[in-house]
């Protein structure tokens, strides 16, 4: 029997295993907007969603490149090399990520499949080192792609800052033009702000993340290319007086309109960069075991040069991956968990707080408050008398009142939507919990949700979940390393033992919950 043969097959097993953790801990990127501000049922939410993740799934093609070559040079490991990273990277993913979504805590899962990757790769190079197979400590860093690495690295922890201030922005201005009574403002501004919003995600959706379609011909993509003013031009033209049809004959919300396009655009956001991080090693471990039987070599021997040159994934496992992600956001109980987190730390108002408050929460707080009233005081009595007024709150008496209202969940789609689809474009694995996540607290902020009885608690929640997002990339790195050391030594047939335990670990962890939501 080929022990390979049986590493592949668990490979792609472990990738429907990672496909519904993954889902269930990254559903919250792109449902918690719609879900905070309850702009339709959550039937109608996720069937939106679903669409959106299976035509993502179709926009992944170029970036499986990140798994293939991102992280480590495939011309100098052998197969048998690669296929020790690849099975102990798989194994690491899904426990790591069933455990955050067990806590219900967002983590990114591009984050862990990058620091797996790098933490295999270098145990295994240090294992090289350690036969005589490279020299020295030049050439185990030769073995890692570190510029690439480190730009992936940098542009995941940048994402952070960014994704905050560009959503804090975007929801201050924003929240300037329409206030919170929106009944008043939002016939006059809510047809321009939907063309706008709706061209923009068009843009980046379209324009730019077409680069990576695989059902889209090179002549298609020139097209839109050379066309993109254009059709710039008509979308929003088209977007505004759609909007502004649908409000006034048909009395169709238009900032409803957006919070819901806005979930689409998001889930294909997330599917054409996110999918990666599911499959990418899965199906770059069976080309590799199918480039291995044809060369009719050992494994030990067999470099495994093939994967630097452009590979094109076959459509049929993309959109077979889009499916099971679509089922995993109608059955997994651990994404409404996890969904949850964010909307409650995002909720204008009180609410039940999850998280404790402590003494650094406190202090960023109250380092905060004094900058407001640092700023507001050199601003003038006017300018803090105009800014207030259109803060004004309107009273709501429902005690299901939304999270949020549309404002900021447009706001929160918008902006998430377009950095996920601009990163997509250049081919960067951005983290989209990072993104989601951070500007929908800069919007939290500038939306004055957290109050200076909520505040500390809320910053204590952020900085918990930040806090996990860094435990994810040491404790990434560090069980990729021993799960590559292990199947090292124990050979093939271990990693199958550990394959066996994954699964009936993800087996017992989501079954009991499936059933029970049944």
């Amino acid at each position: 029997m080929d022990p390979y043969l049986f590493m592949v097959i668990a490979l792609l097993i472990l990738a429907i295993g990672d496909l519904v953790v993954g889902v269930s801990n990254d559903a919250v990127n792109f449902l918690n907007s719609a879900i905070g501000s309850k702009v339709a049922s959550r039937k109608t939410i996720l069937i939106t969603a679903a669409i959106g993740v299976f035509i993502g799934a179709s926009f992944s093609s170029g970036m499986m490149e990140v798994a293939r070559k991102g992280i480590f040079v495939p011309e100098f490991f052998t197969f048998s090399d690669v296929m020790v990273i690849f099975v102990a990277v798989m194994v690491t993913d899904i426990l790591l990520l069933d455990l955050f979504n067990s806590f219900g805590l967002p983590t990114s899962t591009t984050v862990s499949i990058v620091f797996e990757l790098l933490g295999a790769s270098v145990v295994v190079g240090l294992l090289m080192l350690s036969r005589g197979t490279i020299e020295g400590v030049t050439g185990l860093i030769d073995l890692i792609n570190h510029q690439k690495a480190l730009q992936i690295i940098a542009g995941i922890f940048l994402s952070i800052l960014v994704a905050f201030t560009v959503g804090a922005v975007v929801q201050w201005v924003s929240r300037l033009i329409f206030t919170f009574r929106l009944e008043n403002t939002k016939d006059k501004v809510g047809p321009i702000f939907a063309g706008l919003a709706i061209t923009t995600i068009i843009y980046f959706l379209l324009i730019k993340g077409v680069k990576g379609a695989s059902f889209a011909t090179d002549g298609f993509k020139t097209a839109i290319t050379e066309n993109s003013f254009s059709i710039i031009l008509i979308s929003l033209f088209a977007a505004t007086l759609i909007a502004f049809v649908l409000q006034r004959v048909f009395k169709i919300d238009p900032l409803k309109v957006v919070v819901l396009l806005g979930t689409l655009a998001l889930a294909m956001a997330f599917a054409g960069n996110d999918l990666v991080n599911f499959i990418g090693v899965p199906i770059t471990g069976l080309m590799s075991y199918q480039q291995w039987l044809a060369s009719g070599v050992g494994a030990d021997e067999f470099m495994m040069t093939f994967l630097s040159a452009p590979v094109k994934t076959p459509g049929i496992l993309l959109y077979s991956a889009g499916i099971i992600m679509m089922l995993t956001l109608w059955f997994s109980a651990k994404a409404r968990k996890v969904t949850d987190t964010q909307v409650n730390l995002s909720a204008q108002g009180a609410v039940e707080e999850r998280f404790k408050s402590n003494v650094l929460s406190h202090g960023i707080v109250n380092a905060a408050s004094s900058f407001a009233n640092f700023f507001t005081q050199r601003m003038g009595r006017k300018f803090n008398v105009i800014l207030n007024s259109r803060y004004r709150m309107a009273v709501i008496t429902d005690d299901k009142k939304p999270a949020f209202d549309l404002v900021r969940a447009s706001v929160n789609l918008m902006v998430a939507a377009i950095l996920i689809a601009f990163a997509t474009s250049l081919k960067l694995p951005l983290s989209t919990t990072y993104v989601s996540f951070m500007v929908a607290m800069g919007a939290s902020l500038a939306d004055r949700a957290w109050g200076a009885g909520s505040a500390p608690y809320r910053v204590a929640g952020v900085l918990n979940v930040i806090g996990g997002w860094f435990m994810t990339a040491i404790g990434a790195f560090t069980a990729a390393g021993i799960m590559a050391l292990i199947i090292y030594y124990g050979g093939p047939w271990i990693s199958l033992v550990l394959f066996a335990a994954a699964i009936f670990i993800l087996l017992k962890s989501n079954l009991p919950k499936v059933l029970k939501k049944k």
